[in-house]
């Protein structure tokens, strides 16, 4: 057995610092990290509020890391605010290859009298300059939503339109923030699941090992197993941890269509990988001619095909002891029980 397989398809609780020393060098397919921003926000146990310096040292060390134990054909994935990814870019510049800044449209809160902030960025690295792991994906065509038609006026070139939706760019704006706290765990800063599914297609294939130092309530975790890929989580919260595994428990790798993985929301396919089309084409109906889907969306043949998610039952004061459970926590689809049980 070796050093890292004790750690596959598990969250383990810890400093990522102390744990990334178990994990060999040129290991893992990707890592991928959304770290505490220093912005202040309310984690159980962690104080977000380092001073600058403080806080710069502390992200080279881990980011190091993450170049350290990726794969020379494996991905480097970082979530935050432009502010930091600037300084980010600094120390990943030294260490890995630049591929691409992801400008992920999220609207935030007007910041005083300054351009206001509407996009989140992810930094993609490969860890050399040749060899890494990249595939093109394709999400579907946007429409108005209420005529249904498409918002691009493509001219008389609509006969060459791929049927399920252009090639995807570094321009995300269509994953959204989490709005509502009935999707939200018990965590500050949740990311909504498909765009992790989004990066892990464009990086990953099946059975590969994805790690994210910061697990949080293990979004990036749960991607990886309903694509079919082998995950690691580190997360200093024992709370979050809990959390991460009982949904975990409840997950199948069962994102897929035939033998093609793909990311499913709201009862549709987003993203899909474009060499898996010709596969794929035969699960949908598809306008003809091709021109027609201008008013005409290609759609699955068959919404039975999209995975139901299970139920994840546990009680609150087996996560949250100290909290009151109706504030503590905030999931996806919950119930309250009479004996104060939570259904996710």
């Amino acid at each position: 057995m070796s050093k890292i397989d004790k750690y596959i398809n598990q969250i383990i609780q810890g400093d990522c610092l102390e744990l990334f020393k178990d994990i060999p060098d040129n290991s893992v397919d990707m890592t991928f990290a959304d770290p505490p921003f220093n912005l202040k926000k309310k984690y159980t146990s962690y104080n977000d509020s380092l001073e600058f310096q403080e806080y710069l040292d502390w992200c080279e060390q881990w980011i190091f890391e993450m170049v350290r134990v990726t794969k020379p054909t494996g991905s480097i994935f970082l979530h935050n605010i432009p502010k930091w990814l600037t300084y980010y870019a600094t120390f990943l510049n030294k260490y890995a290859s630049f591929k691409h800044w992801i400008a992920w449209d999220a609207p935030t809160a007007p910041m005083g009298k300054s351009l206001q902030p509407a996009h989140y960025g992810i930094l993609f690295y490969g860890k050399k300059e040749r060899g890494t792991k990249i595939y093109e994906l394709r999400h579907p065509h946007k429409r108005d939503r209420k005529q249904g038609y498409l918002l691009k006026d493509y001219g008389g070139k609509k006969d060459k339109l791929h049927p399920f939706g252009p090639l995807i760019s570094d321009v995300w704006t269509d994953i959204h923030r989490i709005k509502h706290n009935k999707k939200r765990d018990p965590h500050p800063c949740q990311l909504p699941i498909h765009l992790l599914d989004r990066l892990i297609l464009l990086s990953t294939n099946e059975n590969d090992v994805v790690l994210d130092p910061f697990s949080g309530t293990g979004t990036t975790a749960i991607s990886a197993k309903r694509l079919g890929r082998k995950y690691i989580g580190f997360e200093l919260d024992n709370e979050y941890v809990e959390i991460s595994k009982r949904k975990l428990e409840a997950t199948e790798p069962n994102f897929k269509l035939g033998n093609s993985w793909v990311s499913f929301y709201l009862n549709d396919v987003i993203t899909i990988r474009n060499d898996d089309w010709n596969e794929l084409k035969e699960y949908f109906v598809i306008p003809e001619p091709i021109k027609t889907i201008d008013l005409k969306k290609t759609v699955l043949k068959d919404k039975k095909l999209i995975p139901k998610p299970k139920e994840v039952v546990y009680k609150t004061d087996d996560i949250c002891k100290n909290i009151e459970p109706k504030k503590a926590i905030i999931g996806k689809n919950i119930n309250f029980s009479k004996d104060n049980r939570i259904i996710i």
